[in-house]
């Protein structure tokens, strides 16, 4: 299996697209670069079945956050008699939402205590400040328990919080900054453990956040250092198979 984006850029200026050229193309990628290619590893079926069961979650979620915004929005406007009935129709589905929800929590906690190794990795990775359950399971999926990315900075460039370079010749100057070209779940949970750490008394994080936003630096750019050192240390956890420590001191240091 290959990136669409890799065989779609790799040919040049494109023109014209149907399943002919299309196949074409593909072809013409397998051959060209045959040698670069490597076979594709299916993931554990424990990590395809919580992978499968947090998208149900992450849908369900969506779906009931429609309906409660509803009952926040329309009470102002609407007349009271109408607003009740409606409430109370769908006051009915977000509680099935809430229920059906509950059952996938459910399910995801047994297939995690069903495997060793993945409920000691939830471990290590919660040891971490700012890193809950969800961040360290979506890190468990994305990385198919630290085997399909063993280096920090691919996975932090998989996840969109490395900057990078836009300089050309002497006209073009502009700041550094991350790619669209990102996983969007995974950023978005690594925002939010890192606004979370930044509130976190003692911890060494929060110490690095405020020094760099008092010597002037832009807060979201010094948040999003603070993603790429959260996924450093997540990686380092794991690795070191011991858990988070706020006074751990390097011995080469």
């Amino acid at each position: 299996m290959e990136d669409a984006a890799k065989i779609k850029y790799c040919h040049g200026i494109p023109r014209g697209k149907n399943d002919k050229i299309d196949a074409c193309r593909i072809a013409m990628y397998a051959e060209r670069y045959n040698d670069c290619l490597q076979p594709y590893t299916a993931s554990e079926l424990i990590i395809q079945k919580l992978k499968n069961l947090s998208t149900e979650r992450s849908m369900l979620v969506a779906d009931r956050a429609k309906y409660q915004s509803q009952l926040k929005d329309q009470v102002d406007y609407m007349e009271h008699s109408i607003y009740i009935a409606k409430c109370n129709r769908v006051e009915g589905i977000i509680n099935t939402f809430t229920d059906y929800i509950a059952q996938i929590d459910l399910e995801i906690k047994e297939l995690i205590n069903q495997a060793p190794v993945i409920a000691h990795q939830m471990d290590l990775l919660m040891s971490v400040d700012g890193v809950g359950e969800r961040v360290a399971l979506k890190m468990i999926m994305e990385t198919d328990a630290f085997t399909s990315f063993t280096d920090p900075r691919k996975f932090c460039c998989h996840a969109g919080v490395v900057p990078f370079v836009y300089v050309s010749g002497s006209s073009q100057r502009s700041k550094n900054r991350v790619s669209n070209r990102a996983d969007k779940s995974i950023k978005h949970l690594l925002h939010m453990a890192a606004l979370s750490v930044s509130q976190v008394k003692n911890s060494p994080l929060k110490k690095y956040y405020d020094r760099k936003v008092e010597e002037g630096k832009n807060k979201m750019s010094v948040l999003n250092a603070v993603r790429a050192k959260l996924v450093t240390i997540m990686f380092a956890v794991i690795r070191t198979d011991a858990f988070f420590s706020r006074n751990y001191q390097n011995s080469l240091a």
